[in-house]
């Protein structure tokens, strides 16, 4: 696994889940919105999306090691470096598809 360790199997999958489930949310509610006759062009919801992950990749290192506490010092918790980076990754991939809908929206299909 990415993060040796510190994180049971578990964890990781939760840390993996919760990226994924606000991703479908932005989807879902992007999509129930433009059946209304409000239209969401496709570059707004991918920096809504992008802004997500790099609010995440933000969380994975900094938030994590301080909501994490315990009694005994012994026990640390590592910020998800790899998780964050991977994050990040994703972000850039989305602002990149932003812009180009909003240049093209015809070059974009999500």
């Amino acid at each position: 696994m990415s993060h040796a360790g510190s994180v049971d199997i578990i964890d990781f999958v939760l840390l993996t889940i919760y990226p994924v489930g606000a991703l479908f949310i932005i989807e879902i509610i992007s999509r129930f919105v433009n059946r209304t006759r409000i239209i969401i062009p496709s570059w707004i919801k991918l920096s809504i999306q992008g802004i997500v992950m790099v609010a995440f990749a933000v969380a994975y290192t900094i938030f994590i090691s301080m909501f994490t506490t315990s009694s005994d010092p012994e026990i640390y918790a590592e910020p998800h470096w790899l998780s964050a980076f991977v994050l990040l990754a994703l972000s850039v991939t989305l602002f990149y598809q932003a812009r180009r809908s909003k240049q093209d929206p015809t070059k974009s299909d999500y």
